[in-house]
């Protein structure tokens, strides 16, 4: 569509027949997401609250399709690419992030852990030098005090405030040990996301919320035993990527609701569902 027929549908979304201004938005919302550069542009040219707002509204509604069919496409591809679930969940808040900043920013903390990395040491001490680089050098912490905020959830705010909650300080600290080839996963507990470092013969668990503090699993036994619940299996194992995302997305639903964002809440709980398979895992969000 040509730019003076979009500019000429953008001027009707204040008419004052609500039927029309319902046909226009179906009708721009049909076009998909091509449209988007032109709809921000009409954006900044208009001295219409009113159209400013409905463009607003549009460019939110085509941008919310386009990233749930993102999720469901990273899902139904087996949800290899845990950095990009961790994008795409980011680009609901900040639609103009890039995967590409994301990854390098993930390769520049990668490439100081890798010179300072020894593989003819003990785990122990491996993991010791990672700590050394994400607690000491770029100073990596929780973010005890706005522990409910959706920046938390948001891997880029996390990279650039070294603040997170205990699954985005997880994914990251998962992310370098991987490619520094340590088995290191998530965890998925009630009340709490860990990571495990699990080999054939070893494991042990990680608490990357507490600047990578080690322990046991009989440590995470009594930890199980205090919240008074039925210990599983699936509290002491690694879990998938997709499970890291829906645990993500939680932490935004309850997030949110804290705000009395309900408006998104009711958004973030559909690309929930349209990644959801099976039953809930009763983990609840951290």
């Amino acid at each position: 569509m040509k730019k003076k027929e979009i500019k000429a549908l953008v001027s009707l979304l204040d008419d004052d027949d609500h039927s029309i201004v319902t046909q226009i938005e179906e009708k721009i919302i049909s076009m998909g997401n091509k449209i988007i550069p032109h709809l921000e542009s009409e954006w900044e040219s208009s001295f219409n609250p009113t159209v400013q707002r409905k463009l607003e509204d549009l460019i939110h509604t085509l941008q919310f399709d386009q990233l749930k069919m993102r999720l469901i496409e990273w899902k139904d591809k087996g949800a290899k690419d845990l950095l990009k679930g961790m994008w795409l969940v980011a680009t609901y808040q900040y639609p103009d992030i890039e995967y590409k900043t994301l990854k390098a920013e993930i390769e520049q903390i990668f490439q100081e852990a890798w010179r300072a990395f020894r593989d003819d040491i003990h785990p122990y001490d491996q993991v010791k030098i990672l700590n050394g680089i994400l607690y000491s050098d770029y100073k990596f912490r929780a973010n005890t005090k706005n522990f409910h905020s959706p920046s938390n959830s948001m891997i880029n705010v996390v990279l650039d405030t070294k603040r997170g909650n205990p699954i985005s300080l997880c994914v990251i600290y998962m992310l370098i040990a991987r490619k520094l080839k340590m088995p290191v996963y998530g965890v998925n507990l009630p009340n709490l996301f860990v990571c495990t470092y699990k080999s054939q013969d070893l494991q042990f668990y990680i608490n990357a919320f507490n600047r990578g503090l080690l322990f046991s699993r009989s440590d995470l036994e009594n930890y199980i035993t205090n919240l008074q619940i039925t210990p599983l299996d699936m509290f002491y194992e690694p879990c998938s990527h997709l499970d890291v995302i829906k645990r993500v997305l939680r932490n935004l639903i309850v997030s949110y609701e804290k705000l009395g964002d309900h408006y998104k809440v009711d958004e973030i709980k559909i690309l929930l569902n349209e990644i959801s398979i099976g039953e809930d895992d009763g983990t609840g969000a951290t």
